[in-house]
Formats: C-alpha cells, structure tokens, sequence
C-alpha cells in the first residue's frame, strides 16, 4: 500500500504560521468557564444553598399535616354524645385518570355508585382541574377502603376524622356539629372548638409527582389531641324529653315546642330539647330556624309563668301576707284608661289564691302596691335582661326596659308577664330562687364538681311561701292541674301569652308555658316547657305545657333516683279552670 505523506510546504493553509496569542485566549476563555462554573457551583453549593434548598423542596418537599384527633363530648355519666371516627377523603388527578385505559375508564361508574354520587357530577368534578381535585370528603372508612381495591390509577384518599353523634335529632342543639374541615359550626362544637379541636402536628416529607412519599425530612411534630368536654346533660333524659315534647308538639299541632330541664340545687342542665330537630350528621336542606336552639335563642313574653315573682317581691317588701285578701271584682281593672281582665270574676282571693287561680287582676292590684323600682330590680336579680352566663353561643339577655321609663300600666302589664321578654331558659333559672331558700344560682351546661354560690334574692321564708302557691296552683282549683304526676308532689306556674306580631299582638296566635319543680319540700327537678302556636283545639298552658311537664318530671326524678314522697294518684279534673292571659 502506498502511503500520502503531508507536505506543510505545499498546503498554504498549513504553512501559514499561527499567532501564539491565540491559542493562549482559547486556554484562557476555558480556564475562564470552569472557573465560572466552579465559581457557579460554590454559589449554588455553600454561599445561596438555602435558597436552592426551599426551591427543590417547593417542588419535591411537603408539609402533612398530622390530623389531631378531636375531643368527644360526654354527657354528665361518661356516654359519648359527639366522637370522631376515622373517614376516607377522595382526591384525584384529573390528567393521569384521562390517560388510564379502558378497563380504570369502565370502573368508573363503581366508583360514583360507592360515593353515591351520579356518574355526570363525578366526570364533572374530574373536568374541574387537571392537577388536584377532591371528589368527595369523610365517606365511611369501608367504603374508602373498596374504592382502594378498585385500583383507578390517578385516584386516591387520605385518611381523616368525621364526627358522629349517637343521640341524633335528640340532642343536636346542644351538640351542635362540625363542617367538613372539622371545625365546630353550632352548639358546644362551637363553643368549645380550642379545647376539642387540640393541635395539629406536622411531617416533613418529600414526595414524587403521584404523590407518594418517597422520604421523610427532619423532625416529626407530633399532634395534640382535643380535650374531651363532659356536659351536664343527662343522655336519658334528654331523650325522653325529646320524645313526650314531639309527641306533644305534634298532637297539638304546633309550630316547635321546647323543654328545659334543669338541677333544682346546681342549676346544671339535665336536659335541652327543640322540636323540630336535625340530624347532625345528615343536614341537607336544613333552615335557620331548625338550627336555632330556642331555648336560649328565642324570647318571649313568658305570661303568667311570671306571677310567682311578682308576688314574692311583695310577700319581702311586707306589703302582703299569704292570707292578704285581694279584691277581684268584677273581673277587670282599668289602669291609667287600658282594662286588665280575667277569664271570669273571681271575687275576693287571697294571695295564695292569686296564684292559684292565676288572676290578672289581682296581680296588677299588688303590683300597684309596689314601686316600678321594686320590681326591676328583683326581676334583675332573678335574670330577666341580663344575658346568661352560659358556655352556649347566641345566648339572648331578653328584654327588661328601665324602671325610669314604665308608665303605670307598663307596670300592671310587667307583674303578669307582658312587656317583658326571656328565654325558656332564663325562665327556668329565675325559679332557682323558690328551690334554694330564696338564692338565684347560675345555670351551667358543664358537669360541676362542686355546688355553686348563690346570689340572694329573697328570704328563706318567702321562698318556702311562693313554693307552696305553686304547689295549690297544680292542685284542685288551680289552672296548673295536668302537672300532677304519680309518685311526687309537684309545684308550678302555667302561662299563655298572645304572640306580638311587629307591634301588635296577632289575634288566636299563642305560646303556652309551663314552669315548675318537684318535689315540691325538697326541690330536684325544674322544668320548663314551652309550645310555640298550639292549634288543635285549646292552647293554654296548664292544657297543652304541664303534661309534657308532668311526664318529664316524673320520668327524670326516677332516673336520679329520687325516691317518691307521694303515694296519691294526681288529681286531675276531666275539665280543668283555663287560666287567664
């Protein structure tokens, strides 16, 4: 083979001489670039690596929140009436569930059918975004766990807590429930949302674009679980009250009725019923009013249910006796050109008999015996226009205008329970005053560990008096007698109070109360009933309020365990005396 030699001489190219400058600037412009990329490395690498290391993590590293679980609610004997289970959370990325095949495409509609949900909204919800989009939060834990064995690729969950309620449309206003984050919207899931909901913790953790963890990063912060909340209700009894208040409601055809039970001696509340009610763990379609817990919501004009008081702040100022007798005749009263009536004339009653026969007139003569001064400020003192100091949120103060401003018959109106406004709640809590030797105690929805301090009101003495009213007022001859109950002596004040539309009174619309306690010598139990616009026939309190209450006592007193003081059947007439408005 014959080998071509190169000849530097003969190509002009090569024979040309290179400048040795140039091969010095090509060495230069690369030690140049590696200096530059060392340099660049040293940056990225020592001198601005935390801002690279936020930049990577933003992309790869993720903070889970490690959910804490929230506290229960228990009742006043440990049974649980608000706990957390844990729920399975559907997520989804849209795009890579488009790129599944046919056979993820066609288990779709299983998917829809496991989350009760209509395949259109599920496709729908999938169009929503190609990234991330929850399908459906806090399905039963099985369900998740069948949508898992489905194995759509693009679909996930994450595990999280959601609230049950054992006790259902039967004590969901106290309860109240929590929305989809978990946070508490009503009742005692708002009120004590710090201590139920506890801390979350958090874990560091990088993950891939399926959004599985590939590692942790640094420290676990563990979570702190919500404290558990122990209530003073009674499980029991809230449910059976419940039940004789809707059967109530119902056969009288009302619009809601409530029911008040409360610790005669602590003032703690055994029980808080509205009807209607809901269902806290299902509230579709649910309306303000169903929500509103009427008993510490709402006020009314409590009526007659009133009187009572009215009398004691005159047995304590001296200017009555029990036996004191008040002219009643012919029936009516005017005072200052506006007539004050009764259901009929009653005559001449004694003081007692005021009470018993729930006589406007005779209330609105001892009123007049007293100063507007007197009255407000042990209408004060009992609670009336003060908002109560209850653990419970939208708790109403009522209405209670200043003694400065009451005309005479304001005044007349005022002792038999108009022109004034209070909850059912507060109602109930200005009886404490007749139960406790004449000292109002506060009401609590908290289980107590020891007994409060009362505030006094009235004498001992006084007490025991007005006590004894209410006890002839459930008697024969009083307008209270379907309060009576088998077992247990009772004691209580009926009231029906016309409904004020704007600012007038709408004709045969009424509400109808019915405060008492029992036994009557040693007070357990107060009880308060309220039915909203009874219509079926009769709408007074002491017809259509003490049966309910009748029924609540004797029920609650034997799960306390309260032995009977009575062995008489209640006397009950086929046809009671209707009280007077």
């Amino acid at each position: 083979m014959r080998r071509h030699s190169v000849s530097y001489n003969s190509s002009p190219l090569l024979a040309s001489k290179t400048p040795a400058w140039r091969s010095k600037f090509v060495m230069g412009l690369i030690v140049f670039a590696f200096a530059g990329l060392a340099g660049r490395a040293a940056w990225v690498q020592v001198i601005d690596n935390d801002f690279y290391q936020r930049q990577g993590e933003v992309r790869f590293a993720r903070t889970i929140e490690l959910t804490a679980n929230r506290g229960r609610i228990l009742d006043r004997n440990g049974l649980i009436m608000a706990s957390s289970v844990p729920a399975a959370s559907i997520w989804a990325i849209p795009e890579d569930v488009e790129k599944n095949g046919a056979e993820d495409l066609a288990k779709l509609p299983q998917l829809a059918k496991l989350m009760d949900m209509p395949l259109d909204q599920l496709k729908k919800k999938l169009a929503e975004d190609k990234s991330f989009v929850w399908v459906k939060r806090q399905l039963d834990w099985d369900v998740g766990i069948q949508i898992k064995a489905l194995g759509i690729k693009g679909v996930y969950q994450s595990r999280e807590y959601k609230r049950q309620y054992p006790e259902g449309e039967a004590a969901a206003h106290i309860v109240g429930f929590t929305n989809v984050e978990d946070k508490g919207q009503e009742g005692m899931e708002l009120a004590f949302e710090k201590d139920l909901a506890g801390k979350a913790g958090s874990r560091r953790v990088l993950k891939d674009r399926m959004g599985r963890v590939i590692e942790g990063v640094g420290e676990d912060v563990p979570p702190i679980d919500g404290r558990d909340i122990q209530l003073s209700i009674d499980s029991k009894i809230q449910f059976f009250a419940y039940q004789k208040l809707k059967d109530q409601v119902l056969a009288h055809k009302a619009l809601g009725g409530t029911v008040v039970v409360m610790d005669a001696k602590t003032g703690e509340l055994l029980a808080l019923a509205n009807y209607p009610s809901f269902n806290p763990s299902n509230r579709k379609r649910l309306t303000g009013e169903q929500l509103r817990n009427r008993a510490i919501t709402d006020v009314f004009e409590p009526g007659s249910t009133i009187k009572p008081i009215t009398v004691g702040i005159a047995l304590e100022s001296g200017k009555v006796r029990t036996n004191t007798p008040i002219d009643t005749s012919p029936g009516r009263i005017n005072v200052t050109g506006s007539v004050i009536s009764d259901t009929r004339n009653y005559g001449i009653l004694t003081v007692e008999g005021v009470i018993q026969k729930s006589s406007n007139v005779g209330t609105t003569k001892i009123s007049q015996l007293l100063t507007a001064q007197e009255m407000w400020e042990t209408f004060s003192a009992v609670g009336f226009g003060q908002k109560p100091q209850i653990a419970f949120p939208g708790a109403a103060s009522g209405r209670l205008r200043p003694y400065k401003t009451w005309r005479p018959v304001e005044q007349a109106t005022m002792s038999y329970g108009y022109g004034l406004s209070a909850s059912l709640l507060q109602m109930t809590r200005s009886f404490t005053v007749f139960s406790n030797g004449g000292k109002v105690i506060p009401a609590t929805m908290l289980k107590l560990d020891k007994p409060p301090v009362g505030v006094p009101v009235f004498s001992e003495r006084t007490a025991d008096q007005v006590r004894h009213m209410l006890a002839l007022a459930t008697g024969p001859g009083g307008t209270g007698q379907r309060a009576q109950t088998v077992g247990y002596s009772v004691g209580g004040k009926s009231g029906t109070a016309r409904k004020q539309i704007g600012k007038n009174y709408a004709a045969g619309k009424y509400r109808a109360w019915f405060t008492g306690m029992a036994p009557i010598d040693n007070p357990r139990l107060i009880v308060s009933v309220m039915l909203d616009e009874p219509n079926n026939g009769t709408y007074y309190g002491g017809a259509v309020a003490a049966p309910v209450f009748s029924t609540v006592v004797q029920q609650g007193l034997r799960l306390m365990g309260v032995a009977p003081d009575m062995a008489v059947q209640p006397q009950i007439v086929a046809n009671p005396i209707e009280e007077s408005l």
